[in-house]
């Protein structure tokens, strides 16, 4: 993984002794609120219902174990013995006090991390498939490209003050796991023709209050203009994005204001001037970057789909762990695991400092050191002997890691909603855990099959409810609050927008609502079609006529306890 070299541990030692000052400022009212906010901000530090938040950037999703151990003593130290993973490969700590914010980012500089630009209208931390460098269906690893775009847009004083926040995805795989088509910036790696690496380039995607899919801007850009293009489209925005309203301040919204091929060429003629200039990249830079993310020393290792099977066949715990939380690695002998943060009962994306601790030494002794966040909130060790399955299985399930439920109903999306976030509308962690409850039994989950479930508790849509196959939102109507349900929404290769079902629901009949969207599926499904499928297939109306054709009571069916 990458290591900071001397321009980096300059850069970030400078920022702790500049915030260290801001805050004592602010402590001494000698900034107000209004003028701390944005410097605040700019450091990853929100200021929530109960406390301030920090929010640590983990770019591209990669963690080494010593840093893992490091955000477990944060934890310990300045919160309340846990941290959140969040949809932007970030961790949050949720009850932080504002005179031990510059120890911490102090303390983050000590393991080579940094809090810089998780927040503020500049451009966020870069996401990547948490699968990159390892996954069997990768074109090539993306890793070096989205360090180089860290690099690039750390600090740039152009974009320091943009219209709005901005978010690039990274994904170089068949499958796309990195939800490209909902990011101001998606870069999917291809080749061309005469087998030449480049980008195919989407922009406008994005959620929220206005949720859009992106739209190809180029089908392919040679990777050597990659900063270059990205600099053109941010020059672009920053000039035309609107600034007199912030609801409407996202790239999408100019986007979808002049047209995707309007804005292609608006950025193709910004790019004139700048496709040969000192942010090309040449063979020497890509060889310095790419020089950190080498494979690691992999083994020649035999095939043990014997032993897998005969392990398998004597525990069917062990075998559902193997079907959902186990994929396909690039290397024989080798899998990819990921560790499942959504045992029920806990908040999705939570995990302890003691697990923190436990995962960084999982990973030291069986991937390398290295682990991954994914945006669906959970955690991956990439690189496991396929011997070693079976014996780590046992060890993540002591510590509640080791729920086979990854891609099912009960591995949900959640944002932290109103128990802590000021800007929701309503809490989302109950409506999690009445879910959980209710669909608990492993069983019922893997013969329901794939499915996402997302949620958020507000508009701002943290939670990716747009795009989950079941969004729910939290509404605020009359004082109180609600939950408003959509379907068919989607992530991946075939994203799409989720269309509403019609008038919200309490939070007691929430799960009630899951429940009959369910009993469509399998009275109405297919052998072997997924949920979404089966939405796409039949339309909203079936499921939104069964929903609402008799009363849902404190999350029980009225009248109606089977499947059909």
């Amino acid at each position: 993984m990458y290591r900071y070299d001397q321009y980096d541990h300059q850069i970030v030692k400078e920022r702790v002794a500049q915030f260290r000052d801001q805050v004592r400022r602010r402590i001494d009212d000698e900034l107000t609120e209004e003028e701390f906010l944005p410097l605040r901000l700019q450091n990853g530090l929100y200021m929530q219902r109960h406390a301030y938040m920090y929010r640590i950037a983990i770019p591209y999703g990669l963690l080494s174990s010593t840093q893992l151990r490091k955000l477990a003593f944060i934890a310990r130290k300045y919160d309340r013995g846990y941290g959140h993973f969040t949809t932007r490969q970030n961790i949050q700590f949720n009850w932080i006090n504002l005179e031990d914010s510059p120890d911490i980012l102090a303390h983050l500089t000590s393991v080579e991390m940094h809090s810089i630009q998780t927040s503020g209208n500049d451009v966020r931390n870069t996401t990547a498939d948490e699968y990159c460098g390892v996954a069997a269906d990768e074109l090539l690893d993306p890793r070096p490209y989205a360090e180089l775009v860290r690099q690039w847009s750390s600090f740039h004083p152009e974009f320091a003050y943009l219209p709005r926040k901005f978010k690039i995805a990274f994904n170089a795989a068949t499958e796309d796991r990195a939800a490209t088509a909902v990011h101001d910036i998606g870069i999917t790696v291809v080749k061309n023709a005469q087998g030449e690496t480049g980008f195919r380039v989407l922009v406008g995607g994005g959620l929220g209050r206005t949720p859009m899919i992106g739209s190809v801007i180029r089908e392919f850009l040679p990777w050597q203009h990659l900063l270059t293009y990205i600099e053109a489209i941010l020059r672009v925005y920053n000039q035309y994005g609107r600034r007199d309203n912030k609801f409407k301040a996202r790239i999408k919204i100019l986007v979808k204001a002049v047209g995707a091929e309007e804005f292609a060429r608006m950025v193709e003629t910004e790019w004139a001037d700048l496709k040969d200039g000192p942010s090309t990249l040449n063979n020497e830079e890509f060889d310095r970057i790419a020089a950190y993310f080498t494979p690691p020393p992999y083994q020649t290792l035999p095939n043990e789909d014997a032993t897998l099977k005969l392990q398998r066949t004597e525990s069917k715990a062990f075998d559902n762990w193997l079907k959902r939380n186990v994929k396909p690695h690039k290397i024989p002998g080798y899998a990819i695991v990921v560790l499942s943060l959504k045992k029920p009962g806990v908040p999705p994306g939570d995990a302890t400092a003691e697990q923190m601790d436990f995962i960084a030494d999982l990973a030291d002794r069986r991937s390398f050191g290295e682990l991954r966040v994914t945006h669906e909130q959970n955690l991956v060790l990439a690189d496991v002997k396929q011997s070693e399955l079976f014996d780590l299985w046992g060890e993540a399930k002591g510590h509640h890691l080791a729920t086979p439920n990854i891609g099912l109903l009960t591995d949900m999306i959640c944002c932290p909603g109103g128990d802590f976030c000021s800007l929701a509308n309503a809490k989302s962690l109950p409506i999690a855990a009445a879910i959980s409850e209710r669909f608990e039994n492993i069983d019922f989950q893997h013969d329901i099959g794939e499915i996402e479930l997302n949620m958020s508790g507000c508009i701002n849509a943290c939670g990716h409810h747009h795009v989950g196959n079941i969004g729910i939102l939290g509404v605020d109507k009359d004082g109180s609050e609600w939950y408003q349900i959509s379907i068919g929404g989607a992530q991946g290769n075939t994203s799409s927008i989720g269309k509403i079902i019609g008038p919200s629901f309490s939070a007691l009949q929430v799960p009630g609502v899951i429940d009959r969207l369910l009993q469509v599926y399998v009275r109405d499904r297919f052998e072997g079609e997924r949920f979404i499928d089966t939405v796409r297939r039949l339309g909203v109306e079936p499921f939104k006529e069964h929903v609402y054709a008799s009363p849902i009571k404190g999350g029980a069916l009225v009248g109606e306890d089977e499947y059909a």
